[in-house]
């Protein structure tokens, strides 16, 4: 039996494309993205939008700037990616999306088994999901033109960490929608 999927939006939010830590590599993975939900949705797949959702003062601005306080436009999805009502949306204060969320008990309920992961970083928020994927025994598959990272090495690094640590398969977008 084929392991019942679900797609994982990491971090496509308005302060991290546009706004208080605007990355203009991360701006050109928005139409795969977009191209990935759509093929989701079209499939069944269950979309799931994970956020960072952060408090004011919050421990993390030691290492990074402000961004995504929640209530502020900055935490907000992007336009181009807005959910639907049948989406779900998870927010978190760390890099990982299952770091003291409540994603592990809905892709439990939801009888998910694998985890398509797309979104940014690749080598802070994507790697940090895929591991914690990982060690709860899902597996993850990531298509290579849907996550972007600041820089090209920290991306190929990344994907041979997740390829070498924690089993995940990195596939083309055209591979893996056909």
């Amino acid at each position: 039996m084929k392991n019942r999927m679900a797609l994982l939006v990491i971090d496509m939010l308005n302060d991290f494309l546009y706004g208080k830590l605007r990355c203009e590599r991360c701006q050109r993975i928005i139409p795969n993205v977009r191209k990935l939900i759509q093929y989701s949705r079209e499939n069944g797949i269950p979309v799931i939008y994970v956020c960072d959702s952060h408090i004011k003062n919050d421990s993390e601005f030691e290492k990074w700037p402000e961004h995504a306080v929640q209530g502020t436009k900055g935490s907000e999805i992007i336009p181009e990616l807005k959910p639907r009502e049948e989406d779900f949306i998870i927010k978190k204060r760390r890099y990982s999306a299952f770091f003291q969320t409540g994603l592990d008990s809905l892709l439990r309920e939801l009888k998910i088994g694998e985890i398509i992961i797309c979104g940014i970083l690749t080598d802070i928020c994507v790697q940090h999901t895929a591991a914690d994927a990982f060690y709860r025994g899902y597996k993850t598959i990531i298509p290579k033109e849907c996550t972007e990272s600041l820089s090209d090495e920290a991306k190929e690094y990344s994907f041979r960490v997740m390829e070498n640590l924690y089993n995940t398969r990195i596939v083309s977008l055209s591979e893996f929608i056909s």
